[in-house]
Order: structure tokens, then sequence, then C-alpha cells
């Protein structure tokens, strides 16, 4: 289980895993992520893509968190405090995201076995900024500034090429320096400064001007047989990327037209809502209590007691969780997920029914 609290300390997001997976997708378990905060609020959130989750950050404006999840290429989603998906980034090579420390410029990583790429995002227009390569990286801060990233290979994760670099978030190198051969790095850290020394700035798209040549490698070609090599190349994937999409909910007064992935999901949902419906429809005269029960629990007199304190605070809890479970079957029939827990308590609405009747009758 690993914990991520807000800056304000009014929530956490937990990462729960189990050894096992029993839709027997993955090996290695899976995993979900919780939504706790301290007025007793509390949420699973709903990640729409299978896999693992790579990473889950607070943006220092405490009003959202973004999420890298899924098997590779992988999502990365923006959540607000609602848990509902704010923006979504597509897929891409990603395992990690670094929030700047005013919170208006994101960055999403593909460290570890990944090829070193970062998306650079403008989170205030969601405008992609640059997308740089810094290969071979096991270790990547933010300056206080909110300007400058360092990017650095260190030991013991890795004992060649050790190194850091200085970049602009426009994908420019202002700095680099590579230990000697016979020699390691171990740590790099910036200076740290108080909060609010450097206020936020605007955000450039134009890459800054630089002395240092960027000797990123160039990605490699595909390897084409000698007798394809003059033919014209046939796109082919072994995964659709999937685009970056906003998933604000759009005005009603807006002329602008849904986009056409967005006008998909637009219809997925509605039908899903429709279904629901219907489905509720059906269950209601399997679900809902008799008229009879129904009376008995909205009209009893509440004057009548038993003589009996300890049976008369019997009746009012019973009543009292009666009522809740009516409550969560609200939400269930305007199409909320309900936890696990929660359809358990609804489960046992017949139970408790039988157990108020028998009290109400011994009156």
């Amino acid at each position: 289980m690993t914990l991520f609290y807000i800056r304000i300390a009014t929530a956490v997001l937990v990462i729960a895993s189990t050894e096992v997976d029993k839709t027997g997708a993955s090996y290695y378990g899976e995993q979900t992520l919780h939504y706790m905060a301290t007025n007793g609020e509390s949420a699973v959130v709903q990640l729409p893509k299978n896999g693992p989750i790579y990473d889950a950050t607070w943006s220092p404006n405490s009003t959202e968190f973004c999420v890298v999840y899924g098997f590779m290429p992988a999502k990365a989603t923006i959540f607000n405090l609602k848990c509902d998906p704010v923006f979504d980034f597509g897929t891409g090579p990603h395992n990690a995201a670094y929030y700047s420390p005013q919170g208006h410029i994101l960055v999403l990583a593909g460290f570890g076995n990944l090829s070193g790429q970062l998306d650079v995002w403008d989170v205030e227009n969601y405008k992609l900024v640059s997308k740089p390569q810094a290969s071979d990286s096991t270790y990547f801060a933010w300056c206080p500034d909110g300007e400058h990233i360092v990017t650095a290979t260190c030991s013991p994760r890795l004992r060649v090429g050790n190194g850091y670099k200085i970049w602009h978030y426009t994908g420019s190198v202002l700095y680099k320096y590579e230990v000697p051969p016979n020699a390691e790095l171990w740590q790099v850290a910036w200076q740290p400064f108080l909060e609010g020394v450097f206020p936020a700035k605007a955000v450039r798209y134009s890459a800054v001007p630089s002395k240092v040549p960027n000797d990123e490698p160039k990605a490699a070609q595909a390897y084409r047989p000698p007798a394809l090599r003059n033919k014209p190349v046939t796109a082919s994937k072994l995964h659709e990327d999937e685009p970056p999409q906003n998933m604000r909910p759009q005005s009603k007064n807006s002329d602008k037209p849904l986009s056409k992935t967005a006008l998909k999901n637009q219809r997925k949902h509605e039908a899903k809502k429709v279904a629901k419906q219907e489905a509720r429809a059906e269950g209601n005269q399997e679900t809902a209590p008799t008229p009879q029960v129904q009376n008995m629990l909205h009209n009893a007199i509440p004057s009548v007691t038993s003589g009996d304190p300890e049976v008369d605070k019997k009746i009012k809890n019973l009543k009292k969780k009666l009522k809740a479970i009516e409550q969560l079957k609200d939400q269930a029939a305007t199409g909320k997920q309900l936890e696990k827990n929660q359809l358990e308590k609804i489960q046992k609405e017949a139970a408790l029914l039988k157990e108020l009747e028998d009290l109400e009758l011994s009156i």
C-alpha cells in the first residue's frame, strides 16, 4: 500500500495492491486507487484502462491530482477532488508525473526501462509545450523557480554514463556535466527556497536559446528488408495511440462541436445510463420492499414506546440503517457506482426489516 498526501493535509490517495488478480489478466496481482478525505468522504477512483498504477501525484494548488496507469502505452489523467476526470493526456511511454512547484506545468516522464521521453504540458490551457528526450535518467527534479529541470544518471542505479543536465521546460539543455570515467555520481539536489519566492510566470512555447548542443540519440528507424526498401511504407502499430481529450463537461450554451472521441464517449455514457435505468426498472419488484413494510417503516407512530430503553434504542438504530439504505438505492438509481460495503448494506435490507417488524410487534 502506498500513500500520497495532499499538500494541505485534508485528503490522501491510497494505492492498494493484491497479490492475486482474480481476472487472470496479470501475474502480479491488481491495484486500485482510493481517495479518502478528513471530512469522511471516500471513493474508488475509476481508471478506464486496466493495468498497474505507476504514479499518482497531487497538484501544488491542492485542487486536482494526476494518475499514470494502465498497460503500456500507459494513460495519464487529471482528476478533480470529486474523482471526476478533468483531462486525459492519451497514451504514451510514461510511468511518472511531476508538477512544477507553482502547479502550472506538468511533466509526464518515462524512466527505468523506458526511453526517457518527457512530455511537458501547460495544465492551465492543456497545451503540449515540448517533448525532449532524457535517456538513461534515474533522477528528475523541478527547480523551485518552476522554469528549470534537472535530470541525472546516478549510482548505484547506473554506474556508467553518470552526470546531470539542466533543462529549460521548453526542451533546451542549458548545462551539461559528465563525471570522469573512473568516478560515480550519487546525488543531485536543488537549493531549497521558501514558498512564494518564485511566482508563476506565463508559459512560453518556443525553445529558449542555448549554447549547449543536445546530443540525445535520434530514434532508430525500424528495420526494412532490402526487397521492401524502395516500396511505400505501410503504417502498422502494435497499439493504437489514444489522443489527448478534455473531459470537462461541455456547457449547454456552447456552440463548439464535440470532437469525435468526446462524442463517442458521450454516446457510450448515455447508453450505459439508459441500460442502468432499464435494469433498475426491471428489478424494482424484487428489490423494493412491500407496501405494507414501507408503511410500517415510514408511517410508524414515533410516540409509541416499549417502555424498555434498550428496545427503543434498537428500533431507532434499525430505522436509521434502513433510511441510509434507501438513500444508497436512490444514489444507485442516478447511475452512481457504489462501493462493495455499500452494496452489502443494501443486501441486508430484508433482514433489517424483519428484525424491525418483530420488535414493533412485541411492543
